[in-house]
């Protein structure tokens, strides 16, 4: 089973994921402990630093630098930092784009990602609250 990739690779992305997910909610929870619920700065810390480690790894591992298996590069950038934060992959698809010689559809990727990112919780908050009772403030 776990020599075919079919089945090896959606594994390798799904511990990837455990980890990455119970490693965000270890750093939210320590920051919220730590500095209160003000600013959310276990979002921003985890949303730089999952930025810096998708930026090494992808160097790092695709210049060659150590050669891993792909599976391992995969649980890495999609599992683990894919469930660690999607901010990273944002980040990465940028500035790809600006590093081919396409600023212009960069910039426009950027802002219009932030900016959909937004609305869409909106729409999405504004869909919930329709199924609330009525007694529930919103």
């Amino acid at each position: 089973m776990f020599s075919n990739p079919i089945w090896r690779t959606p594994m390798a992305i799904g511990l990837g994921a455990i980890v990455g997910a119970v490693s965000r909610y270890g750093v939210v929870t320590v920051c919220q402990s730590q500095w209160g619920l003000g600013f959310p700065w276990g979002t921003l810390i985890v949303n730089i630093s999952g930025c810096y480690v998708m930026g090494f790894v992808v160097v790092f591992f695709l210049n060659e630098a150590i050669r891993i298996h792909p599976d391992l590069y995969v649980m890495i950038t999609t599992g683990f930092l894919g469930s660690y934060t999607t901010f990273s992959s944002y980040e990465l698809d940028t500035f790809l784009l600006w590093q081919n010689q396409n600023g212009q559809i960069a910039l426009f990727y950027w802002v219009t990602s932030a900016a959909l990112g937004i609305i869409g919780l909106r729409l999405g908050e504004r869909t919930a609250q329709r199924f609330l009772p009525p007694d529930i403030p919103n």
